[in-house]
């Protein structure tokens, strides 16, 4: 059979890699769309996975993304009308969702996060299946279905990862010293609407006080200020979780790189207005993520502190549960693909 898979960030390509490979391993055929937001496409092409462009995110707004729904409806349209793939898949899913539905192709939408309510509205009602993981806390259509897991552990359980030690000191790990990772974003993608996020003078207060404690890697969707410019991780892409998977803290305002964090047995801090069901899951059943949705600097610094007081001891017995808890979501993402959506 053949399979479209549109990729529209860099976290999905992350995603679908290793169901891909799986597909590809059973005599299943790929075709692959892409969207030019951030790393999307370097990390697509360092994989070695061949993609058709079908359109370049060009900043958040209602107007601009509207835009961009319907020119990219209509490329993606011409990409199934030519290939005819037997079902398409992506992660939030409203350009598969849109033209499955116009074209009968069956769509898999896979989502993980409650709060993209416009974008979820104009999608899960056209999607052949929407499946999400099983603390999700939004409304969902009744062609839905739950798995025991996250989006991260599709490229992140133990039997797609293995965290190296050698990768991450090439990419900027200090073998000598604590390491901590600290993420921003940009704030510009569908879901984002309305949001705002860290102050410049909050992200100057956080890492003078990590700093004072061990090396500091800043991932950034926007250009650092000057005085923060050397912090910035300048390791090759696709070996960060080599690194994150050797630093003793997380913080930052991005939901899926606190969820991979806690998956490969880091703590990590979530600060951000909104909130996510599996972060929240990953707070309240496994004590790996502590969620801030109400924040300034001081706080900030108070749970970091609190998390870095904690026996060292804690963080692998909490990681072992969520890993006994959960799926390979690789497999599980394959094998509904494979079966084209079809009720279980």
């Amino acid at each position: 059979m053949k399979f479209l898979i549109d990729i529209n960030h860099p976290a999905h390509v992350h995603f679908f890699r290793q169901p891909m490979e799986l597909l590809a391993a059973r005599g299943h055929e790929l075709v692959v769309t892409s969207r030019a937001k951030e790393m999307a496409l370097p990390l697509l092409d360092e994989l070695g996975v061949r993609h058709v462009v079908l359109s370049a995110h060009k900043g958040g707004g209602l107007l601009v993304l509207g835009q961009e729904l319907i020119k990219r409806d209509w490329a993606l349209w011409q990409v199934a009308r030519r290939e005819r793939p037997d079902a398409m898949a992506a992660i939030g899913g409203t350009f598969v969702a849109h033209v499955g539905w116009l074209s009968g192709i069956p769509s898999l939408v896979f989502y993980d996060t409650e709060n993209a309510k416009l974008q979820n509205a104009i999608t899960y009602p056209f999607a052949r299946r929407v499946i999400v993981p099983r603390c999700y806390q939004g409304r969902l259509p009744s062609h839905q279905e739950r798995y025991d897991g996250y989006h991260e552990l599709s490229y992140l359980h133990p039997r797609r990862f293995q965290p190296d030690r050698a990768l991450a000191e090439h990419n900027g790990l200090d073998p000598a010293r604590d390491n901590f990772f600290v993420r921003t974003v940009s704030w510009q993608a569908n879901h984002d609407l309305l949001e705002t996020g860290w102050s410049v003078p909050l992200l100057r207060r956080l890492v003078a006080w990590l700093a004072e404690r061990g090396r500091v890697h800043i991932s950034s969707e926007t250009s650092l200020p000057e005085d923060l410019a050397s912090f910035a991780y300048r390791g090759r892409v696709g070996d960060v979780h080599h690194l994150m998977a050797h630093c003793r803290l997380f913080v930052g305002e991005s939901a899926t790189m606190a969820s991979e964090c806690a998956v490969l047995g880091v703590p990590a801090i979530y600060a951000a207005h909104t909130g996510r069901g599996y972060t929240d899951e990953q707070e309240h059943r496994y004590g790996l993520v502590s969620n801030l949705r109400q924040f300034d600097a001081d706080r900030l610094i108070a749970s970091a502190s609190a998390m870095l007081q904690q026996p060292s001891s804690v963080w692998p017995e909490r990681h072992r549960r969520l890993l006994a808890e959960t799926i390979d979501v690789a497999s599980y993402v394959a094998d509904r693909i494979e079966q084209r959506g079809t009720a279980l």
